[in-house]
Formats: structure tokens, C-alpha cells, sequence
């Protein structure tokens, strides 16, 4: 279970990534910025470092518009970049993935806070799979499966609600 957990993390974050890179090129190439098919790939990559891995992807080809075409085009490449990321990872992201993984998404951010916290830049990384895995041990347990279904999506809680229910009666 954890396994196919993490599968579907991984699944979740390259399809986001791979939209994000690909906006980042799309922009930067109807801009003109030289290289945008390598300022895409790189947005990608560094995508999966959550944070700072957009702020890092977007230092070059910021600069780059810089010296191609002044302060003004400057600013819109970096307007671009922030509204990509506000965009997908603020917004997209955690709700794709709460649903595709079973968290809310109050607890995806939460858990990004909290391992980001524990473990620095590796913790926020991990942040998504530790926390499924405490959430299935948690559900192993009659007496820690509520904090398990706490942890859940919105699904997940109705499901315990109605078989709650049915049980019952």
C-alpha cells in the first residue's frame, strides 16, 4: 500500500512538473528568451523540489530576459514564472494531489510545513509519501483509525461515515 502510494506521489508530481515546464517554454518561446526548451526541462526538474526548486528554475531565464531585453521584459518572465507556480502548486497541485493519494489537502500542506520543518528541503520532498505512510499504519489500528480518516480526503471520510452507518444498523 505504501509502495502504490508513493507510485501515485510520483505520478501526481511528474504530471505537474511536465506542465509546468511545459508553460515555462511555451511563455519564455512566445517571449523570445533564448533556450526555452532548456528553461522548460530545467522548471521540470527542479519542480520536484518543492519551493525552492521554482525559484531556482526561474533565476536564468529571468536574468537571460534581463540582458536580451532590459527590466521591463524582465519583470514578465519572473510575472510568468510566479503565476505558473501560484498556479499549479499553490492551487492544482495540492488538490490533484490530496485526491490522487487519499490526503486532504489541508493535510498535503500541513504535512509540507511539518516535515519541511523536521527534515529541511528533504523533509518537504518526502513531505507527501511519510505522511501516507503514517496514515496507512494509522489505519491499521481500530484504535488509531479515526486519525487516519482525519488524514483523509473528503471521500475517504464520507466512505467511513456511510460504513459507519451501515454498520449501525
Amino acid at each position: 500500500a505504501i509502495i502504490t502510494g508513493i507510485n501515485k506521489y510520483l505520478a501526481i508530481k511528474s504530471v505537474t512538473s511536465f506542465f509546468t515546464g511545459a508553460l515555462i517554454f511555451v511563455f519564455l518561446k512566445f517571449q523570445g528568451v533564448d533556450f526555452p526548451i532548456l528553461w522548460g526541462m530545467i522548471a521540470f526538474l527542479l519542480n520536484f523540489i518543492p519551493n525552492i526548486g521554482s525559484l531556482l528554475a526561474a533565476v536564468p531565464p529571468v536574468l537571460l530576459a534581463l540582458i536580451q531585453f532590459g527590466f521591463g521584459q524582465a519583470l514578465v518572465t519572473a510575472g510568468a514564472f510566479l503565476a505558473v507556480n501560484m498556479v499549479i502548486g499553490s492551487i492544482i497541485e495540492p488538490r490533484v494531489m490530496g485526491q490522487g493519494v487519499g490526503l486532504s489537502t489541508l493535510v498535503v500542506f500541513l504535512s509540507l510545513i511539518f516535515w519541511g520543518w523536521v527534515l529541511g528541503p528533504v523533509g518537504m520532498l518526502l513531505s507527501v509519501p511519510l505522511t501516507m505512510g503514517i496514515k496507512i499504519a494509522l489505519a491499521e489500528y481500530d484504535s488509531t483509525r479515526w486519525i487516519a480518516i482525519l488524514l483523509g480526503s473528503n471521500r475517504e471520510v464520507a466512505k467511513a461515515l456511510e460504513a459507519r452507518e451501515t454498520s449501525e444498523e
